[in-house]
């Protein structure tokens, strides 16, 4: 078998005449237009004609990315997890895509000698991600949201395993499961960071800023040696997350807890928490492919150059506008739409029996919150000096066009999406996080 690297969580697995694109996103300016890809990726369609078939692990827009999808052979059959809901599966079918459904933990065969077992990650907890909204259905008891999926490819003799975005406290059951069943694993794919809005998007001091960041690259990649430690791979690739910020939040970047691919490949290969010793990490370069069985490259890994890319993402990632700065939007057009939003908020809050003292504030302009409280007292909106009444509360600050998209609704912009993309900032008093809370405003919209 055969790995081809392309860019973040997209690689094409080949054998024979099979080959199987991961999830393709190759086109810059996902998550609103935050999201680059670094090095700048050569996007031809007509290199992909021949995929066979296309895996989306799940929803998110660096997985899922339409922009991407819509420039590739609508007549390659996608394969996808038969989630509870159809949200992905319709979204895709939406670009004229056929999707194949394949159920939980059941090893199919796709062509010739090659196949795949799909498997959702369950216990999905937004917590452990360092995800702020969370991504998965809202539910009371806050348990199985099966938002990501890993998965295995084999040909018989060689496994491929692909955990995508799954950190290892969300996965370990379906890894397990993974693991009774393919002895011997020869190649995985696993991540190394976190994409979330954390720190960074957070009103932390610089000690503290540096501190949080440092603490949960740690955690990340504490978790990417537990699935080392479970699989023994023959060989691995850190994958996933790769990405930079770009527009106007571009100067986030250094804030981010992402390492540099190449600090996270040392470090797991100087790691003395690994057992398995006889892993060998495998970095390719865009485009550039490994073979399985004669454990060569196409040709040398070439490391990021730290000055090159700080360079490109000043003087040219930096001018980038996002999607949503195009509009123009007032504070009576945003008011508007608060009593249908509020409405549907109170009505998931009230369905998931959450009340919390906490108040969350967002900022629309001049100074002026909007106070959403979470015992069904009603929306208001306040001034700034009058957010020392509350003793506990979360501010939400963003670009108000995007809030204005987000009120909309998700066909618009999704809250989630939106943090995901660095673009709404928080402080909270107290700095805990309460699941629910995020859980509920999701639904703040029409």
């Amino acid at each position: 078998m055969k790995i081809t690297y392309h860019n973040s969580a997209c690689v094409a697995i080949e054998d024979q005449d099979v080959k199987i694109l991961c999830d393709p996103w190759l086109i810059s300016g996902e998550f609103y237009g935050s999201w680059a890809i670094y090095p700048p990726y050569d996007f031809k369609s007509s290199e992909f004609e021949d995929i066979d078939y296309i895996y989306i692990s799940h929803i998110h827009p660096d997985h899922f990315s339409i922009q991407t999808l819509s420039s590739l052979n609508k007549k390659i059959p996608i394969l996808i997890h038969k989630f509870h809901s159809s949200f992905l599966k319709n979204n895709i079918e939406k670009l004229g895509y056929e999707v194949i459904e394949i159920e939980h933990n059941k090893r199919i065969n796709l062509k010739g000698n090659i196949f795949i077992n799909i498997l959702a990650a369950d216990n999905c907890n937004p917590e452990i991600c360092s995800k702020v909204f969370g991504c998965g259905l809202a539910e009371k008891t806050f348990g199985s949201t099966s938002i990501d999926t890993m998965c295995v490819i084999d040909n018989n003799e060689q496994v491929v395993v692909n955990t995508n975005d799954c950190p290892f406290e969300i996965g370990q059951n379906a890894a397990q499961l993974i693991k009774n069943h393919y002895k011997n694993i020869d190649f995985l794919f696993v991540g190394y960071s976190s994409a979330g809005p954390y720190p960074q998007c957070f009103r932390y001091d610089e000690k503290a800023m540096k501190s949080k960041k440092q603490d949960l690259i740690k955690k990340v990649l504490l978790q990417t040696e537990s699935y080392l430690n479970l699989f023994k791979p023959k060989f691995y690739m850190p994958f996933a997350g790769k990405y930079v910020l770009s527009g106007k939040n571009w100067k986030l970047n250094s804030q981010r807890a992402i390492p540099e691919i190449d600090d996270a490949a040392n470090y797991l290969q100087s790691s003395t928490n690994i057992n398995q010793k006889n892993s060998k990490c495998v970095l390719l370069n865009q485009k550039s492919n490994f073979d399985i069985s004669t454990s060569e490259k196409s040709e040398p890994y070439l490391p990021v150059n730290a000055n090159d890319k700080s360079s490109y993402i000043e003087s040219v990632l930096s001018k980038i506008k996002y999607s949503f700065e195009e509009i123009e939007v007032g504070m009576e057009e945003i008011l508007k739409l608060v009593p249908k939003c509020y409405q549907r908020f109170e009505f998931k809050r009230k369905s998931m029996e959450f009340t919390t003292n906490t108040i969350v504030l967002i900022l629309i302009e001049n100074e002026k919150f909007l106070a959403i409280p979470f015992d069904g007292s009603g929306w208001r909106l306040i001034s700034k000096n009058q957010i020392k009444d509350y003793s506990k509360y979360v501010i939400m600050t963003l670009d108000k066009r995007l809030l204005y998209q987000l009120l909309k609704g998700p066909k618009f912009a999704h809250w989630n999406n939106a943090e995901i993309g660095s673009h709404i900032f928080y402080e909270r008093k107290p700095d805990i996080y309460e699941r629910g809370l995020y859980y509920c405003i999701n639904f703040f919209h029409e």
